[in-house]
């Protein structure tokens, strides 16, 4: 069975790698500022950034390693909605217009709503229409969860829009 380049699993191994090296390598440096004292034991804002790009890179090196070493299976054939070509790639653009939208809007509103519209977004752009409460619960929850969470336990802080600054988020 012959498999695309695009598909095959070296190709995912590179691809992943280059994108962790991307983002530790010019994306954090230039969006995630290291202030010159950090309080006591507090991590500093780039660890978990980092942390999670040094893995992605380890875990695409292994899969390039596997993949020379022909211990990968073969892809399995994408199943999809079954929706026609030009609706996909509506989605795809829809996709890439959100997440231009959710940076453009971050600095005004805030990390919080620019995540919850960008969630919602890409919920709806999957497709699914049927559970509507679910997707406006998950949509206003999640980030909200998430900010807590990551607030609450390491310390992290996220952005606050100008507009949205009087608020508190």
């Amino acid at each position: 069975m012959q498999t695309s380049i695009f598909r095959s699993p070296w190709f995912s191994g590179v691809t992943i790698v280059a994108f962790f090296a991307f983002v530790i390598l010019i994306l954090i440096p230039v969006y995630v500022p290291r202030p010159a004292f950090i309080p006591g034991f507090a991590p500093p804002p780039d660890m978990w950034p980092r942390t999670i790009s040094i893995i992605g890179i380890g875990l695409g090196v292994l899969l390039f390693i596997l993949a020379l070493m022909g211990r990968m299976p073969a892809s399995e054939r994408i199943e999809s909605d079954g929706s026609s070509i030009p609706t996909q790639i509506i989605r795809f653009i829809g996709a890439m217009v959100a997440f231009v939208a959710f940076i453009l809007l971050m600095p005004y509103v805030g990390f919080l709503l620019a995540s919850m519209a960008l969630t919602g977004a890409m919920i709806l752009l999957t497709g699914e229409r049927d559970y509507r409460y679910w997707i406006a619960g998950l949509s206003l929850i999640g980030p909200v969860l998430l900010q807590l969470i990551f607030h609450a336990a390491l310390g992290t802080q996220f952005p606050v829009g100008i507009l949205t600054k009087p608020f508190g988020f």
